[in-house]
């Protein structure tokens, strides 16, 4: 048992959501547990710090956000949701993150999306 309801698990899930789009690092951070995983097509890491320190270079290309859809367990969710990009090579990028809870507090995302338009754009960025 890990000790998460749906209800903790939704509140948990959405606060995270809001303030990570919100650009509100710390209360994102409140969302996530010591113990912390994220894995990406492009990125991974091990500590809440090291997955929200580019967050404000992900947003200040982001120009909306739509939700298509929330599902909650116990100590699980699944959100799926399009991000709008200011970036023409990329525009809309849909999106499946999916979250693990322990003790109320999200241990493990994993975001699924199609990252072949991100490689160019990645490679035009790093200078040679």
């Amino acid at each position: 048992m890990t000790g998460t309801t749906t209800t903790t698990t939704r509140a948990t899930v959405r606060a995270y959501h809001r303030a990570r789009f919100r650009g509100d690092i710390p209360a994102a951070a409140r969302t996530l547990g010591e113990s912390f995983h994220f894995q990406s097509p492009l990125l991974s890491s091990d500590s809440a710090h090291d997955h929200l320190s580019g967050l404000d270079a992900f947003l200040g290309i982001v120009t909306g956000v739509d939700l298509i859809s929330e599902l909650y367990g116990e100590a699980e969710a699944t959100l799926v949701y399009e991000v709008h990009t200011s970036i023409p090579a990329i525009g809309t990028q849909r999106t499946a993150e999916h979250f693990h809870l322990t003790q109320g507090r999200i241990d493990t995302i994993r975001l699924i999306f199609d990252a072949t338009p991100w490689h160019a754009v990645m490679r035009a960025a790093t200078p040679s």
